[in-house]
């Protein structure tokens, strides 16, 4: 799971304005970087400019996905990440980042803003902190810690069940038990058999 761009844009008639945006290209040649990185810029305006405003959307590009959360007052975010990457987690980000941004930055200045005008300096931070979605995300590290507990007790309830099915020929081996004994354990089994988790 990886996050390659979070951008900030402004949906303007006809154009979309980039804002501010961080980058994680480090994945790539070094000889790529720069042409990979002006083309998620473009491909982030271009998905803002064919978004309707008050929207949420998922474009899938090869092996890529781009996530992208247009407001109603125009400021949109746009998240490309790998296609592993959990969309309730990307726009959530989107969601925090543009919350965040609204209240830092002035609304006159998303029109005519650009990187370099604008000052806002927590896009980088959140795109390293999100690269883990578990870490960043309540809700994916309690989901994570549930799927291992989920692995941990069916192994526990397999190792139970091996167990059982050796006591069971130890039983039916076992010289020191009297007759009475075994179809009395027989007879427990059968009636505890109704009540096995599958």
């Amino acid at each position: 799971m990886k996050l390659y761009s979070l951008s900030v844009l402004y949906k303007g008639e006809p154009k979309a304005v980039l804002l501010k945006a961080a980058y994680d290209v480090s994945s790539f040649s070094f000889f790529q970087r720069s042409s990979v990185q002006e083309f998620m810029t473009f491909t982030s305006q271009l998905i803002v400019e064919r978004s309707a405003k008050g929207s949420r959307a998922s474009v899938k590009e090869q092996e890529y996905l781009c996530h992208v959360y247009v407001r109603n007052d125009s400021l949109a975010g746009v998240v490309i990440a790998d296609s592993e990457y959990p969309s309730r987690v990307a726009f959530t980000l989107l969601e925090k980042v543009l919350d965040e941004f609204s209240k830092q930055v002035d609304r006159i200045e998303w029109p005519v803003g650009s990187p370099a005008t604008i000052h806002y300096t927590a896009l980088d931070g959140h795109l390293s902190r999100y690269q883990n979605p578990r870490e960043a995300d309540p809700m994916s590290k309690v989901q994570a810690e549930l799927d291992e507990t989920k692995i941990i007790l069916h192994n526990t309830m397999e190792s139970l069940l091996e167990r059982g099915e050796k006591l069971d020929d130890l039983v039916s081996k076992s010289e020191v038990l009297g007759t009475q004994s075994k179809a009395f354990y027989k007879t427990a089994r059968k009636q505890n058999s109704c009540c096995a988790v599958m």
